[in-house]
């Protein structure tokens, strides 16, 4: 898919007549996996999301021994106390669900981490790219990896504002 969609960018450049615009790629994916600190950030961000998992497991089995021992308890409790048992456990599994949205949500504890630990240094690869772009004279800097697609535009070529007048 992300072939066909820089097929087609290329493809719109190309039949607008704008041949002497000078289009890159770079791998990002590559460039990050090569830098010892983008290493060292995410060897750190996997052993912190091991742990918050280990801890998560943990909340869940003792989830499943409580369970375990209401089923075998059940027979010999009164309705009050298997209603009280079963909240218990409700609660115990309500407890266990918040802490894994609260770990590893969208915008969870290791969302935060990653953003502190990986985003500066994926700025300063974008930076890079940039300096590079213009050093050499790009227009266009696609990402071959595909995680981002263009990630350098010379800004002479954003036509966001013709198109809102247009809107107007």
């Amino acid at each position: 898919m992300k072939k066909i969609t820089l097929l087609f960018v290329f493809g719109l450049l190309l039949s607008a007549g704008v041949t002497a615009q000078r289009i890159a790629s770079v791998d990002v994916a590559l460039i990050l996996e090569k830098l010892p600190e983008y290493q060292e950030a995410q060897a750190a961000l996997d052993q912190q999301a091991a742990t918050w998992k280990r801890e998560i497991d943990e909340e869940y089995d003792k989830i499943k021994q409580a369970y375990n021992k209401f089923q075998a308890d059940q027979v010999l409790l009164s309705p009050e106390q298997k209603k009280a048992r079963e909240d218990e456990i409700i609660a115990m599994e309500q407890a266990a669900r918040q802490q894994q949205r609260k770990r590893f949500g969208p915008e969870g504890d290791l969302f935060q981490k990653r953003q502190q630990l990986v985003r500066p240094i994926q700025d300063r690869v974008y930076e890079a790219i940039e300096s590079y772009a213009n050093d050499r004279g790009y227009d266009f800097i696609f990402d071959a990896s595909g995680s981002a697609g263009i990630i350098f535009n010379n800004q002479q070529y954003d036509k966001t504002d013709d198109i809102l007048r247009r809107l107007d």
